[in-house]
């Protein structure tokens, strides 16, 4: 296959990914009346607490300023994150998942795992490691070419 195919084809098939990780986890956002970027932010925080700021949730999962800040104050309102300024720090809000999301994030976590069973069916373990190396050293490139 020609590079150029390839990327046409890998960035069809991210396309294809996010539609079946919506489909898995839009049963979860429908029972507990969550619009799909509100899920997105609640299980960004619960998954990766050491991003705790909406600055962080906009960078990391390349979401748009406006959708991430809509989402949390809908969030907070709903008592499901909370909010609280750190070290002297009136600027930045730290937030954090309550414990009244408990069992949305329960649900999430099996949507999220029947997805990964779906996308890595039929690969050894040895062949999802060296996928994610392979992954890995993509963005690494995308990265240190952005950075230049």
């Amino acid at each position: 296959m020609k590079e150029g195919a390839f990327v046409k084809n890998y960035f069809a098939h991210c396309v294809d990914v996010e539609e079946l990780y919506e489909n898995m986890v839009s049963p979860v956002c429908e029972k507990y009346e969550l619009t799909y970027m509100e899920f997105t932010v609640l299980m960004f925080l619960t998954n990766n607490p050491q991003y705790d700021t909406a600055t962080q949730i906009v960078k990391y999962r390349h979401l748009a300023k406006s959708h991430v800040s809509i989402s949390i104050r809908s969030l907070q309102e709903r008592g499901l994150i909370l909010g609280e300024h750190k070290g002297g720090n009136h600027r930045t809000i730290h937030l954090s998942v309550a414990d009244k999301a408990r069992d949305i994030i329960a649900a999430g976590r099996v949507a999220q795992g029947k997805f990964c069973e779906i996308v890595f069916a039929g690969f050894s373990k040895e062949e999802i490691e060296a996928l994610h190396r392979f992954t890995e050293q993509v963005n690494r490139n995308i990265k240190e070419y952005l950075n230049d």
